[in-house]
């Protein structure tokens, strides 16, 4: 190895080497650009996250399916983003280069199952090729995978989120908003956040974090609340009547889980709050009784003061 090129330079080949999914020779690069520049903090970011790759996926070789191969990479990315809380700084280039080695190899993997006519009408294994096919840039592969996934799992969060997520990288807006709306009413805590891409979540995402000091599953449950807020939930649909009922019945166990369990009120409450707003919602679209809604704007007026007085501006 030419240990005598710049570290900026070795850095950016070994970058490119874990794009291409090859971690030894990207720890072999940033180890000569260490010689190089002992004092890099790039370098040993690069090196620390690297080597955590490398030593987290040494079981790899020992799964045979590769369904199992690809689900044991991805896997490790929770674990991943813990690493990662440790530092300081970050290294966007880092990143996107560890994320690209991370997708690519799974995506290898669940590759090889899609020539079986039978894993295609597999959800599961489409959400992940999707999920891998936006974790390498390529959105339009992404969207055709979560879009067939989505047909079989139409009430699925996670997928409904990162077909929100893909849409709003491919510029449409309007249908991001509208899925991420669905996708936060439906469950919040199953929605990583730390696989959304988009500017449009990230943004909510960051403001609420600094603002309102929320982080974790509770960070989760609040973003479809200040979304509607701060108008990024807008892109509103017409309810159907069984959707309705369901709607009510999650109201009333959210109630009386909230009397029961107080404990859990950082969770249950956000996610009542916005089962207020959709049943607003329906009520407004279809004309139905003020007396209704003024029942329900009590009920959010009654469980969050602060809420109700920026809902009702």
């Amino acid at each position: 190895m030419d240990t005598e090129q710049p570290a900026a330079g070795l850095i950016q080949k070994a970058y490119n080497k874990l794009k291409a999914s090859d971690a030894i020779g990207a720890a072999e690069l940033l180890e000569g650009a260490l010689k190089t520049d002992f004092d890099n903090e790039e370098v040993k970011y690069a090196l620390k996250c690297v080597h955590w790759w490398l030593e987290h996926t040494k079981r790899l070789e020992e799964f045979q399916n590769p369904y199992e191969k690809g689900g044991f990479i991805l896997s490790r990315l929770k674990q991943y983003y813990v690493f990662l809380d440790r530092f300081d700084a970050a290294y966007d280039d880092c990143q996107y280069a560890v994320q690209r080695y991370v997708f690519s190899s799974a995506l290898r993997c669940f590759e090889d199952l899609l020539g079986d006519r039978v894993n295609q009408y597999d959800p599961g294994l489409l959400l992940l090729v999707g999920r891998c096919y936006k974790g390498v840039g390529n959105y339009i592969e992404a969207l055709k995978y979560l879009e067939q996934a989505i047909r079989f799992k139409r009430e699925d969060s996670e997928t409904l989120a990162e077909l929100a997520d893909v849409n709003a990288l491919l510029g449409e807006e309007r249908i991001a908003k509208a899925l991420f709306r669905e996708a936060f009413f439906l469950d919040p805590g199953k929605i990583d956040l730390r696989s959304m891409e988009s500017e449009l979540i990230l943004r909510l995402r960051d403001r609420l974090a600094a603002e309102r000091g929320y982080s974790g599953a509770e960070l989760s449950e609040w973003i479809p609340v200040w979304g509607r807020l701060w108008g990024l939930f807008s892109v509103k649909r017409e309810l159907k009547q069984v959707e309705v009922g369901r709607l009510k019945q999650s109201i009333f166990s959210l109630e009386t889980e909230r009397r029961n369990n107080p404990g859990r009120d950082s969770l249950t409450k956000p996610r009542l709050l916005n089962r207020y707003f959709w049943l607003v919602d329906h009520y407004e679209n279809t004309g139905e009784d003020t007396a209704l809604i003024e029942e329900v704007l009590l009920k959010i007026k009654i469980t969050d003061s602060e809420i109700y007085e920026r809902y009702t501006r």
